[in-house]
């Protein structure tokens, strides 16, 4: 890959054509048209923060360097940018009045209300900019190395850029995309947000089984997001039909391998609501998160739930209890070791060697306190389970 340093463009020089799209938050060209700002490998615009963009513009005021801009030159008349487009895009869009920035006063200002020698002092700064000239696959493979300060490129970034392409744009158009007006609803069961693409990376490991890179590259040249869109709004809608009641703790959750395991089985969402009020006001579940699996799984596997253990002084106390009454009787303190016939029938456990259980199974409607708890045995314990 062939690469040339340039010192001849400025901020006036990038801002010359500058388009900002609002509704996608792109900034899309510059450079009298010659430069496009975020082609389809770049990441969303990240940085309208009120801090990051803030930053950038106080950095050229103060003269510190901005650090180094590489651009892919395509052909003589159009160029990419391929790192830098968080600081040109906060360049033009401060230049263009779409932020303001404080003075020394503590007051807001706009490009268009700076002193003109503060105005010039922004345009005629000077970017230290390489340009790269490759291959499609060195231009990639430099893109995903570049780390200059900032936000690294995540996963998903990292893969739009490696498989941009039709398919990458119009999921982007999609699942990235602040303006959609389901953002709300997904954002009740996925964590993350639109412009660092964790709509568009769910999506992609849902409809793929968890194989995005294979599907990403399967499907790059595609023109239609038919499937990914079906499948991803099959999920959606199948979870808000089971669960009616939306729990802050149903964000984030594995809900493709929920869908996947589940979706086939039948369920009663009035009755499935119930359970959930009931589960969320038991005192001895410390895990909400694993209520909703545990519902879906029919509620067997109670692990999921974290139900609270018994505290050190109450096995302390039921330890004691059982060890005088089974010495007493010359049988083991394990209730489940006294019964059989081997070895172990009168031996006395340690406590270290012990666990506490419930007598009556938490799933069944037993209470984790005093009156529901037995030491067993750590064999006998184990193997009880739920019986």
């Amino acid at each position: 890959m062939k690469t040339t340093l340039r010192t001849d463009i400025t901020v006036r020089d990038i801002c010359d054509g500058f388009v900002y799209n609002e509704l996608e938050g792109k900034g899309l060209f510059g450079l009298s048209g010659k430069l496009v700002i975020q082609p389809e490998y770049q990441r969303n615009y990240i940085y309208a923060d009120g801090k990051k963009d803030v930053a950038v513009i106080e950095s050229v005021l103060n003269q510190y360097p901005l650090g180094l801009i590489y651009f892919n030159k395509v052909n003589d008349n159009l160029l990419e940018v391929l790192d830098g487009q968080q600081r040109i895009t906060s360049l033009g869009r401060f230049v263009t009045g779409k932020f303001a920035i404080k003075d020394n006063n503590g007051m807001q200002q706009y490009f268009s209300g700076l002193a003109s020698d503060l105005q010039e002092r922004i345009l005629e700064t000077r970017l230290l900019i390489y340009e790269c000239e490759g291959t499609e696959s060195e231009i990639k493979e430099w893109f995903k190395t570049i780390n200059i300060a900032g936000v690294p490129l995540n996963t998903q970034e990292l893969l739009n850029a490696v498989y941009s392409g039709p398919f990458v744009t119009l999921c982007r158009e999609e699942f990235s995309n602040s303006q959609n007006a389901n953002i709300q609803k997904w954002n009740a069961y996925i964590s993350g947000t639109v412009n660092r693409q964790d709509f568009l990376e769910r999506a992609l490991e849902w409809v793929s089984r968890g194989e995005v890179e294979k599907y990403m590259s399967l499907h790059r040249f595609d023109t239609n997001i038919n499937e990914i869109n079906s499948y991803f709004n099959s999920v959606i809608d199948w979870i808000s039909a089971v669960f009616i009641d939306v729990e802050s703790e149903m964000r984030g959750l594995e809900w493709g391998r929920l869908y996947e395991t589940y979706h086939r089985k039948p369920y009663n969402p009035q009755e499935v609501s119930a359970k959930v009020r009931e589960l969320y006001s038991d005192p001895y579940i410390k895990n909400r998160k694993g209520v909703f699996e545990y519902i879906l799984g029919g509620m067997q596997d109670s692990k999921l739930l974290e139900v609270r253990v018994f505290d050190e002084a109450t096995k302390k106390k039921v330890y004691a209890q059982q060890t005088e009454e089974a010495k007493a009787q010359g049988i083991s303190n394990c209730p489940h070791c006294a019964m059989g016939h081997e070895a172990n029938r009168s031996k006395i456990w340690k406590l270290s060697e012990m666990d506490a259980d419930h007598v009556a199974a938490w799933s069944k409607g037993g209470a984790t306190d005093i009156n529901n708890c037995q030491m067993l045995c750590k064999t006998h314990n184990r193997a009880k389970g739920n019986k």
